[in-house]
């Protein structure tokens, strides 16, 4: 019985850990898509990428204690983090800017996906 109301209160700290990575990605893409520039790293900045590496890396933090709870639960990995990671980075000349792209994840987040 106690190893299953720990495992209850692990579920339920997971779902917390989810829901503040959430408003977290939620809070930064609404600052990006105000035209603050860094955010998804599409160009080399180094002043963009100093200015949004304590959301990143506050992002990535919050994600690790996530996996970790879903591992010891047997629960696949945490994809919300995983999709965010992979859409950062250097694109063409022709791809969206950076408040386009997270007013998209904006409306992917508020549609429930994922």
């Amino acid at each position: 019985m106690a190893k299953a109301d720990r495992l209850a209160q692990l579920d339920e700290h997971r779902a917390t850990m989810e829901r503040e990575y959430r408003l977290l990605l939620i809070s930064a893409l609404e600052r990006c898509a105000t035209g603050k520039w860094g955010l998804f790293a599409h160009n080399k900045d180094r002043q963009l990428a100093i200015l949004w590496a304590p959301v990143i890396e506050e992002l990535t933090d919050l994600a690790g204690d996530v996996d970790e709870a879903r591992k010891r639960l047997g629960l696949p990995p945490f994809d919300l983090h995983a999709e965010f990671m992979a859409s950062r980075g250097p694109v063409d000349a022709s791809a969206v800017g950076e408040p386009k792209q997270a007013k998209a994840w904006l409306g992917k987040l508020a549609a429930g996906i994922p």
